[in-house]
C-alpha cells in the first residue's frame, strides 16, 4: 500500500479566465496516496473551475498537472477516467431509463464477440456492490432508485475504474445519517487501497471526522493547505471568507405576532403522502420542518403551494379559506417556494441571470401594450445580484455556469421579488458554503423581522436549532409533534421523527 508521503496528484499554478472574470489565479492542489484531502472555499471560489481544468472540460490558461509522476493535459473526462482519475458529481447525470449496470459500464460494455456480455456485466456489477456493501439490484432501472441509491451507484462506477484519485463533490448532500456512515466506510476502504480522495464539502463536521488535509481557495486563489489536526472550525471559516465570523448564526431579533396561516387536516391525494397535517404559522415566525428521509416533509410545502393535489383539509390565510389549487394561484395569495432540487426544479440552466431572476414575477414588467419594460427588468436583476451577493460576470451569464451557491442565491432573489407573505424554503442552504449560509440566515431573519411567515425544511439539525422559533416534526407523512426551539433538543426531535416508523 502507498504511504501518505507519496504524491499522486500535483496541480500547480492553474489560471483560467472567462470574459469579465478571472475564475482561477495561480491555484494549486496536492493530493497524497492513502489520504482524504478536503477542498474548501465559498461558492464561486474556483473549486469547480479547478476540477474542470483538471478533467479537460475547460482548457487552462496556464499551470501544470502532474499525475502519478508524469505531466498530463487531459482533453476530456473520458481520457481522465481511462488514466485513473474519477469524479462523483453533486448533480447526478445518469440515464434514468437504463438499468443500474448499464449506467455503471456505459461506454465500456464487456463484450462476447460482437455482442454485449450481459451476464458478465451483471456479475461484475454485483461483485463491486458486494465489496462496497451496496444493496441495489444491478438490473433495476436507475429512475426507480432514491437519490441516495443513485449516488451510491455513481460511487460504485468510480470504483469500477480502479481510479487512483477519486473526487467527491458534496457526496452527502442527499444522504441520511446511516448512509453517510456507509459512504465514509467506502471512502476509508479506498484510502486503505492507496487511493487519494479529494473531498469537497461545506459540512465542517464531516471534514474533521474524515479528512487528513485541507486546501482552501478564495476568489480563485490558493489560500493555504494544512493538516486537519492543526485547524479548527473558526480558522477554516476565516481562510474561506477572509474575515472572522463571530457565530454560525446571526442574532435573532424577530418578534412573533398573530397567526397568519392556519392549516388543518391537510391530506394529499397521491399516496403515500401527508395525512391530517395541522399547524399554525404566525407573523414574524420562522417555523422549521424536521424529519427523517421519507417523512414527507417536502409534500407539506408542495401541497400548500398547489404542486400536489389536496384531498382533504383546509388552508386559511388571514381568516380566509383559500385553495391554492396550483402554483399560480398560490403565488397570487403571497406564497413562494424555493424547491429542494435546485437544478431539476429551481433554475433554467441554459438561460441567463435576468430570466432566472424575473420569471416568477414576469407579468409585473409588462406595459399596457404587452411589451416588457427592459429598464425595470435590468434594475430588478441588478437588485438580485447586489442584495444576494451573486458572483456573476453579467446579467446575461447563463445561470448553469454559476456555482451551486450562486444559483441558489438567484432563486431566493427571484422569489423575494414577488414580495411573498409566506416564504417556504426546502433545504435552502444545501451545498452552500458557511459564509453564504450566514448571509441566507440573516436574510431569513430580516424577512421575519418584517413580519413575513417563514417555513424552512432542513436536514441539518444545527440549522433548525439555530434559526427557527418552533419546529414541526414529521414522521411517515404525519405530524409527530411541534416543539419550541428554545426548549427542545436534538434527541427529542429524533425521537419524535421515529414515532410512526
Amino acid at each position: 500500500m502507498a504511504t501518505q508521503t507519496e504524491s499522486l496528484l500535483e496541480i500547480t499554478g492553474i489560471s483560467k479566465s472567462f470574459p469579465g472574470v478571472k475564475a482561477l489565479d495561480n491555484a494549486s492542489l496536492s493530493v497524497k496516496a492513502g489520504s482524504v484531502h478536503a477542498l474548501m472555499g465559498e461558492n464561486g471560489a474556483g473549486k469547480s473551475t479547478l476540477l474542470k481544468c483538471l478533467f479537460g472540460i475547460y482548457e487552462k490558461d496556464e499551470g501544470q498537472v502532474v499525475f502519478q509522476g508524469r505531466d498530463v493535459d487531459f482533453k476530456s473526462s473520458k481520457e481522465a477516467l481511462e488514466n485513473g482519475l474519477s469524479m462523483v458529481h453533486q448533480e447526478l447525470n445518469q440515464v434514468l431509463q437504463c438499468s443500474v449496470m448499464d449506467n455503471v459500464w456505459l461506454g465500456r460494455y464487456p463484450k462476447k464477440g460482437l455482442f454485449v456480455d450481459h451476464q458478465k456485466m451483471h456479475q461484475d456489477t454485483a461483485a463491486i456492490f458486494s465489496e462496497l456493501n451496496i444493496d441495489v439490484d444491478p438490473k433495476a432501472l436507475v429512475g426507480s432508485l432514491s437519490v441516495s441509491q443513485r449516488q451510491m451507484v455513481e460511487i460504485a462506477k468510480a470504483f469500477s475504474y480502479n481510479a487512483r484519485v477519486v473526487i467527491m463533490d458534496e457526496p452527502t448532500s442527499s444522504l441520511t445519517e446511516k448512509e453517510v456512515s456507509h459512504l465514509f466506510d467506502i471512502i476509508r476502504k479506498l484510502k486503505d487501497k492507496g487511493c487519494g480522495i479529494v473531498y469537497i464539502s461545506h459540512k465542517m463536521e464531516e471534514v474533521f471526522e474524515l479528512c487528513d488535509e485541507v486546501t482552501v481557495l478564495r476568489d480563485g486563489q490558493w489560500v493555504g493547505t494544512h493538516p486537519v489536526s492543526e485547524l479548527n472550525m473558526d480558522s477554516i471559516i476565516s481562510m474561506m471568507v477572509g474575515r472572522e465570523l463571530d457565530s454560525r448564526f446571526p442574532e435573532k431579533n424577530n418578534q412573533v405576532g398573530e397567526t397568519i396561516l392556519e392549516v388543518r387536516n391537510l391530506t394529499a391525494t397521491n399516496q403515500p403522502s401527508i395525512q391530517d397535517v395541522s399547524f399554525d404559522l404566525r407573523e414574524g415566525e420562522v417555523l422549521g420542518i424536521a424529519g427523517l428521509v421519507g417523512a414527507r416533509r417536502t409534500d407539506v410545502v408542495e401541497t400548500l403551494f398547489g404542486i400536489r393535489e389536496r384531498e382533504a383539509g383546509s388552508i386559511c390565510l388571514h381568516d380566509r379559506n383559500i385553495k391554492n389549487a396550483n402554483p399560480h394561484e398560490a403565488i397570487g395569495h403571497g406564497f413562494s417556494l424555493i424547491t429542494e432540487e435546485r437544478r431539476a426544479t429551481g433554475i433554467y440552466p441554459t438561460l441567463d441571470i435576468t430570466f432566472n431572476s424575473l420569471i416568477a414575477n414576469i407579468e409585473q414588467y409588462r406595459t399596457g401594450w404587452g411589451l416588457l419594460t427592459n429598464s425595470r427588468m435590468q434594475k430588478d436583476t441588478q437588485w438580485v445580484i447586489d442584495s444576494m451577493r451573486v458572483k456573476t460576470p453579467s446579467h446575461g451569464t447563463h445561470i448553469g455556469s454559476l456555482s451551486g451557491g450562486n444559483q441558489q442565491k438567484v432563486v431566493i432573489g427571484r422569489w423575494l421579488l414577488t414580495e411573498p407573505e409566506i416564504l417556504m424554503m426546502d433545504e435552502p442552504t444545501r451545498g452552500i458554503d458557511v459564509g453564504a449560509k450566514y448571509e441566507i440566515y440573516q436574510l431569513i431573519l430580516d424577512l421575519a423581522e418584517k413580519k413575513k411567515g417563514i417555513i424552512i425544511i432542513s436536514s441539518e439539525m444545527p440549522e433548525l436549532l439555530g434559526i427557527t422559533d418552533r419546529i414541526l416534526v414529521m414522521s411517515n407523512g404525519r405530524v409527530a409533534g411541534i416543539v419550541n426551539t428554545a426548549e427542545t433538543s436534538q434527541n427529542e426531535i429524533l425521537n419524535l421523527a421515529s414515532l410512526y416508523l
